[in-house]
């Protein structure tokens, strides 16, 4: 069992899925935690539900996209708590991504409100939070990044570099902060079926359906699933991981590209007159 007792977590994007289940997570563990969202009134339901189940809780309404709304953020939390332990970066402004496609159909307004909401709001979070860490004599920094930083796809270009900006960012303040006490790690979730993923082109039957014959699990992913590794790595349990890119994604990414396809033509084969005989050969 996890014990964060004593310990002070600021969640942006905390008003609902993975944001929500991981400071409802980081709650259970014992830690104090700001639920920070530009949705105020879904940051104080979530802190209100963390309070009525015994949990220390304080909703901060934010725009991760303002950096002096960051910074007052982060003002607040240790003026009410006291210090601040555990950041997790998790805010990302998911209604841009219909106007975010290929480079020639992105604006560069579009390209811009991406950064600043999606990356540069990491940076900035963990620039104010970092001093206050460190007075602590240590802490935790878990970004959520996503599977798109780390490979190509033919839409999403704003999204998918945000993305892996804040990988290689996760990297630099491992590097930079981990002998001071520091641990800065960050998860690239897949698709999770999030209110946020109804919204989007992943909310199609048939696209869910593609994800699912690419996953190596019997199902797709959960932000219960993706909170619960959030508070491992904000955990000392994790006290000896640093610096790293962990995909909570089934697998999606750990396989050939054309696994799905060639399981499918296969399984044709299979029950089909042109099945392989003994000559057969395969590559």
């Amino acid at each position: 069992m996890v014990d964060l007792s004593g310990r002070v977590a600021i969640v942006t994007g905390g008003a609902s899925g993975i944001g929500r289940s991981a400071a409802q997570q980081l709650a259970r563990a014992g830690a104090a935690v700001a639920v920070a969202d530009i949705n105020g009134e879904g940051a104080e339901e979530v802190a209100r539900g963390i309070q009525a189940a015994g949990g220390d809780a304080l909703a901060v309404t934010t725009d991760v996209a303002q950096p002096p709304q960051i910074e007052s953020m982060v003002e607040r939390v240790v003026s009410h708590f006291g210090a601040l332990h555990i950041l997790c970066n998790n805010a990302a402004d998911l209604s841009l991504l219909e106007r975010d496609r290929d480079l020639l159909q992105t604006d560069i307004e579009t390209w811009n409100k991406t950064w600043e909401a999606d990356l540069r709001s990491v940076m900035v979070a963990s620039k104010h939070a970092l001093p206050h860490m460190l007075a602590a004599g240590g802490g935790a920094i878990v970004n959520v990044s996503s599977v798109d930083g780390a490979s190509g796809d033919n839409t999403r270009f704003a999204y998918a570099t945000a993305k892996a900006g804040i990988n290689v960012l996760t990297q630099c303040m491992a590097v930079a902060y981990g002998k001071s006490g520091i641990r800065c790690n960050a998860i690239l979730p897949g698709l999770v079926l999030s209110p946020a993923a109804t919204d989007t082109l992943e909310a199609h039957p048939a696209i869910r359906e593609i994800f699912l014959e690419n996953v190596l699990t019997p199902h797709l992913g959960t932000p219960e699933e993706i909170a619960s590794v959030i508070v491992f790595l904000a955990s000392d349990a994790a006290s000896y991981v640093n610096g790293q890119l962990i995909r909570v994604d089934g697998g999606l990414l750990s396989h050939v590209p054309h696994l799905a396809q060639h399981e499918k033509y296969f399984a044709t084969l299979a029950t089909s007159a042109e099945a392989p005989g003994d000559g057969a050969t395969s590559a």
